[in-house]
């Protein structure tokens, strides 16, 4: 029983952890608490969607999943229209209260935003609860004590390669490097000849995109509703905490702990005190280890 909670875990884990990436690289290249995330992900799961509907739902399958290839073009138009929505929340937002300086103005600002855009998806798609597929799947043993359907493999699978993807973008490109020193010192950056403009258009680029896959991938394997984001929210910051607020491989490792921990606390208390788990897990952390298990900014 614990193996089948702990892989559970693993599902939730990787859809909080995209999450949680792309609230930190928020977090390391704008330097505030980006509250409007989460409405990111609930956008993203709604605009795949939208695309789902359009190419007729996803009656057709792919092997064993229960969706077929209209579903990946949705993941795609998802990330890319979730991009546009946080490019122009940064220029009708954001990027007149940078002028500022004043953080705790951008962290309000956010909260701001993020009850706009959650009504906003109860006013277009309505308040009822969307699904991807009608096809209804049935776990099938992956290893001894061990059940899970196909879907849920799909979504770990493409987190493994998302994560993979990020690492050699950060690493291996020119933007990805830019990034990283943005990150680490904006101003002497910009001195080095970095754009730094650019780097902060395309933290929102790859922010959104990420948020808009992790409320996909959530969706998919659950449900789709517009206060799904929010709901994540408190898992989001408690796994970039955690991590170690700044260090993207930390938010990668603090979404997988906070969500094996989440699911495995079912086994003693109700699910709906889920979010407190994340939330006390991420306190005893700090208590222990103040800079959350990796602790530092991208080098």
């Amino acid at each position: 029983m614990i193996a089948q909670y702990l892989a559970n875990g693993i599902v939730l884990g990787s859809s909080i952890a995209l999450g949680a990436v792309g609230l930190t690289l928020t977090y390391n290249i704008l330097n505030f608490a980006n509250f409007a995330h989460g409405s990111l992900l609930s956008w993203g799961a709604y605009f795949a969607w939208l695309v789902v509907l359009v190419f007729g739902g996803v009656q057709s399958t792919i092997g064993p999943l229960s969706f077929g290839w209209p579903f990946i073009l949705a993941i795609v138009a998802a990330a890319l229209m979730a991009s546009v929505l946080a490019l122009v929340l940064d220029w009708l937002v954001f990027r007149v209260l940078r002028k500022s300086n004043i953080q705790v103005t951008l962290v309000i600002a956010s909260f701001g935003a993020s009850l706009l855009l959650r009504n906003l998806i109860v006013v277009v798609f309505g308040p009822e609860p969307q699904y991807y597929s009608d096809n209804i799947q049935i776990a099938q043993p992956i290893l001894p004590g061990v059940r899970t359907t196909p879907d849920e493999l799909f979504v770990v699978g493409l987190a493994v390669v998302l994560v993979i993807g990020l690492h050699l973008f950060l690493t291996r490109t020119r933007l990805g490097k830019a990034m990283r020193a943005v990150s680490d010192n904006a101003s002497l950056a910009q001195v080095s000849g970095i754009n730094v403009h650019n780097v902060v258009r395309w933290t929102w680029v790859v922010g959104g995109s990420l948020a808009a896959v992790a409320g996909v991938m959530f969706g998919l394997t659950v449900q789709i509703l517009p206060d799904m984001g929010f709901n994540l929210l408190l898992f989001l910051f408690s796994a970039a905490i955690l991590g170690g607020i700044g260090s993207i491989y930390g938010a990668i490792l603090g979404g997988l702990v906070i969500g094996i921990a989440a699911d495995l606390s079912v086994l003693f208390i109700s699910p709906a005190y889920k979010p407190a788990v994340a939330f006390i897990l991420m306190i005893v952390v700090l208590l222990i280890k103040p800079s959350g298990i990796l602790g530092e900014k991208v080098q």
